[in-house]
């Protein structure tokens, strides 16, 4: 039996028993919606379900969520078993932007609506809208950071391959920094997103490039295993880093003049938008295609403006 971590109250069995493998809100007479996550490790994703289950809720519908654990097949396999189960939609965050095509595919082949989340997918005729941070801006705003606290840079970077939001987020931030050849951009390497993987990237981009002097990371549980590097290697003060996300971490390291910048995402408003839009389109409203959110930088000159941000 495929085993599955989900957010919920009450324990359903997708394909056999045995452990308990999702649970669920208590039902009512509403529909089951599924909400289908890359991970819940990142407290972003967190955030952005809770907003996807307070509309759901007040539509008297319950909802189902799954954490992919950053495996792309077990999304294909989680989404297959969700459709086998009646599901009457699914909120999708992609763990790859193409891999996903197969199950938007067989989604829209029986009818259940699919709206993403976040990271966009290759192919938007297959779902309904797609609801996400301004993804390139968030890079741009980082190189705009990396610019105003260094004259020059030698930038390594910590990237999520596969996952779109990351890919806009470099996209930004190279075409800012393209006309300054003072901020060169040494390499781009896989840091998967979480910080304990990031670490040790780190540490070989460190023994790799002995003159970095600037990382930008794609979100913040990344930027905590740059951090958690330099500070090895007695080379936070040498290093000026940058990210994405504003969550309350990556607030307390920006706050601590460990990051000097984090560009703040609205993940419980995003998730609160998908189900919206969700809903107006099941009540035969057209929706937009592509749907853009926002954010702001954090630094050092406003970082006690902002808490945990919802």
């Amino acid at each position: 039996m495929k085993q599955f971590f989900a957010i919920v109250v009450v324990c359903l069995v997708f394909g056999g028993c045995g452990p308990q493998t999702a649970r669920e809100e208590p039902r009512s007479q509403g529909r089951s919606i599924a909400a289908v996550f890359q991970t819940l490790d990142n407290p972003f994703f967190v955030e952005c379900n809770e907003g996807i289950k307070e509309v759901v809720s007040a539509h008297g519908d319950h909802l189902i969520t799954l954490d992919s654990g950053w495996v792309s097949r077990r999304q294909e396999e989680q989404i297959s078993e969700l459709l086998d189960q009646g599901v009457s939609a699914v909120f999708l965050n992609p763990v790859n932007w193409k891999d996903v095509n197969g199950s938007l595919l067989k989604a829209q082949q029986r009818g259940v609506p699919c709206v993403i989340v976040d990271a966009p997918v290759k192919s938007p005729d297959l779902v309904v809208c797609q609801i996400a941070s301004d993804n390139v801006e968030a890079g741009r705003l980082a190189a705009r950071a990396l610019r105003n606290a260094r004259q020059s840079a030698k930038i390594v970077i910590l990237h999520i391959r596969g996952n779109k939001a990351c890919i806009d987020r470099i996209a930004g931030f190279e075409q800012e920094l393209a006309s300054r050849p003072d901020m060169e951009i040494l390499e781009i390497e896989d840091g998967k997103g979480t910080a304990e993987r990031s670490l040790p990237v780190m540490q070989e981009l460190l023994a790799k490039h002995s003159d970095l002097d600037a990382v930008f990371a794609v979100n913040d549980p990344s930027a905590m295993g740059v951090i958690s590097a330099l500070e090895n290697a007695g080379r936070l003060r040498d290093v000026t880093v940058v990210s994405v996300d504003g969550s309350a971490e990556g607030i307390a390291a920006v706050k601590a003049g460990k990051l000097y910048s984090t560009a703040v995402q609205f993940p419980r408003e995003i998730g609160r938008i998908a189900a919206q839009r969700f809903y107006e389109h099941s009540s035969g409203e057209t929706v937009e295609k592509e749907i853009r959110v926002p954010l702001e930088l954090i630094t050092v000159d406003n970082v006690h403006a902002f808490a945990e941000v919802p």
